[in-house]
């Protein structure tokens, strides 16, 4: 009969002359060989980091030029909100040019050079909702500023009981940025301090003889 106690005694024996087989030095060679290679990939992480840090640099620095290239573009540009779907019947240019002299007062026969205009690329909307936007490009850059001042004289504007609203035409992601500035230019406004909102986006801010330029909203509210 085998004596159990006896085979777990070979068996002990074996582990440990396996064991005393593995010398000191050979753990630490494996050691060092693992330490060198988290270095390695440690490093090659680094490397990585620095990559994308530039790379995600270089697409925010491409964006913002190509964003500017696109509203430099549109710069004699206006978008023109509130009119019906349809009431241009076929010639907007034609309408608009006859309905923004009225609803703006401006001199009978003031030619507003429009080049083109069109609604915006949007889908037609449904029946209720908000109609399209129309964009007028205008040959003349004073032309577009003389219809924003009279938009921004005369305050309310009504056509056939609809609410007109004249903008310069900016993409989304400057529109966005700008306003960001609404809070501060109704704080502004209500205490009759004189301000303006530059191109792109840049409060400027005119108060007992000095002027403050914020390119932020956070800036302004500090």
């Amino acid at each position: 009969i085998t004596n159990p106690s006896r085979n777990v005694s070979a068996d002990i024996k074996i582990i440990l002359s396996s064991i005393q087989q593995i010398s000191i030095t050979d753990i630490l060679e494996r050691l060092t060989s693992i330490e060198s290679h988290l270095t390695e990939s440690d490093e090659r992480l680094t490397d990585v980091e620095a990559r994308l840090a530039a790379l995600t640099s270089t697409v925010s620095e491409l964006r913002s030029q190509l964003d500017d290239q696109e509203n430099r573009a549109q710069w004699s540009n206006i978008s023109v909100l509130g009119f019906p779907e349809g009431v241009e019947q076929g010639n907007p240019t034609k309408f608009l040019e006859e309905a923004l002299s009225t609803i703006l007062q401006l001199p009978a026969g003031m030619d507003l050079s429009i080049e083109r205009a069109h609604h915006s690329l949007a889908l037609r909307p449904a029946p209720g909702q908000r109609p399209r936007p129309f964009i007028i490009k205008l040959l003349r850059f004073l032309v577009k500023e003389l219809l924003l001042k009279s938009a921004r004289e005369l305050g309310m504007l009504q056509w056939e009981g609809h609410k007109i609203l004249l903008f310069p035409d900016l993409s989304k992601a400057l529109q966005d940025r700008r306003q960001q500035f609404l809070p501060a230019k109704k704080i502004l406004h209500d205490k009759s301090i004189k301000y303006g909102l530059f191109y792109p986006a840049t409060l400027r801010v005119t108060y007992k003889g000095s002027t403050l330029s914020f390119g932020s909203a956070e800036k302004v509210d500090k």
